[in-house]
């Protein structure tokens, strides 16, 4: 089987007008993409993470066959985005925004209706699953049925847009930033049918955000990408492994004093942070391995007259990864 998605050197610039005075203008070369490639498999949930303008959008237009690049090339299906645009849009299932392209007198289920009659799906068929999608996004419980579009809120206009990306039950999904704005329940039950579709039902999924949570608990995979160029890529946990940085030992003490706890701490020669709130201390031991000098940390800090409250190691978080990525690419 081919892969679900495969980019390879894409390339992508825009030519704006910037303004100089009153009459003057002047045309500005932006580089949305800069020789991007990556792959997406099927069954796995693959996040696009980036700031606003690190060419996310770009490139899921371009996959989408909404832009065309300007070098590279890029398969959807086995297809070709540029020389057969009409089989990769048979393939594949996007969201852009959660309000674009519905009719604000319409119900959601004519919305849906009207885009099944234009993706040429057989009535029977297509009521069918409506009525499915409806139900599996909770839209028939909220008024999905008789509610007009103009009256949706907002979490239900993203899962109206969601359910017409599922509309043709297409291989390959193309998600951009399907969670922005929502309220914490409308972006939990996204998330967690995202997953479910590309584990479930094996159905590939390109997902763009830059929220660093969010791409932790969705995706399988995270290409970073800042300023049109993929700077990193791989697992949550393998990205964090990149990251040459301590981990943290982070101890919460009670009794003794300041002094003899940075006393200590010289002793045992940790580089270390050290919070004096109330009648406890915070402390931060930066070190490779914590799990190698927590007895010893332990041991002579009980025997120094201090009472051990908590313990744990902090890990790096994806924002760190990211940050760090951002910097070096820079």
């Amino acid at each position: 089987m081919s892969r679900a998605i495969e980019a390879r050197g894409l390339s992508k610039k825009y030519r704006v007008k910037k303004r100089q005075g009153f009459l003057k203008s002047t045309v500005e070369v932006i580089e949305a993409l800069r020789g991007v490639s990556f792959r997406v498999d099927y069954g796995e949930v693959v996040g696009l993470l980036g700031p606003n303008g690190a060419g996310k959008t770009t490139t899921i237009k371009i996959l989408a066959t909404l832009l065309l690049p300007d070098e590279g090339e890029a398969y959807v299906a086995g297809y070709n985005v540029v020389r057969e645009p009409g089989r990769v849009r048979e393939n594949i299932g996007l969201m852009l925004t959660v309000e674009r392209g519905f009719y604000g007198k319409l119900t959601g289920r004519e919305n849906l209706e009207y885009f099944a009659a234009l993706y040429g799906l057989e009535r029977e068929y297509a009521e069918r699953r409506i009525d499915y999608l409806l139900k599996l996004l909770e839209l028939d419980n909220l008024g999905g049925d008789y509610k007009l579009f103009e009256e949706f809120s907002l979490g239900m206009r993203a899962r109206l847009s969601l359910a017409r990306a599922l509309l043709s039950n297409a291989p390959v999904l193309l998600l951009d930033e399907p969670t922005l704005g929502l309220d914490p329940p409308s972006a939990r039950k996204i998330r967690e049918l995202v997953k479910k579709l590309a584990h479930e039902e094996k159905k590939a999924v390109l997902y763009t955000t830059h929220n660093m949570f969010e791409a932790e608990i969705v995706c399988d995979r995270i290409l970073l990408i800042n300023k049109g160029q993929v700077v990193a890529s791989g697992t949550p946990r393998e990205l964090k492994a990149k990251l040459p940085r301590l981990k943290v030992l982070s101890l919460t003490l009670r009794g003794g004093s300041k002094e003899k706890l940075q006393s200590t701490m010289r002793d045992l020669g940790l580089k270390h942070e050290v919070q004096e709130e109330n009648d406890l201390y915070s402390v931060k031991v930066h070190v490779q391995k914590p799990e190698e000098v927590f007895n010893e940390v332990v041991k002579r800090l009980i025997s120094s007259g201090f009472d051990l409250v908590s313990a744990r190691v902090e890990e790096p978080t994806l924002e760190d990864v990211f940050i760090y990525f951002s910097e070096v690419s820079a």
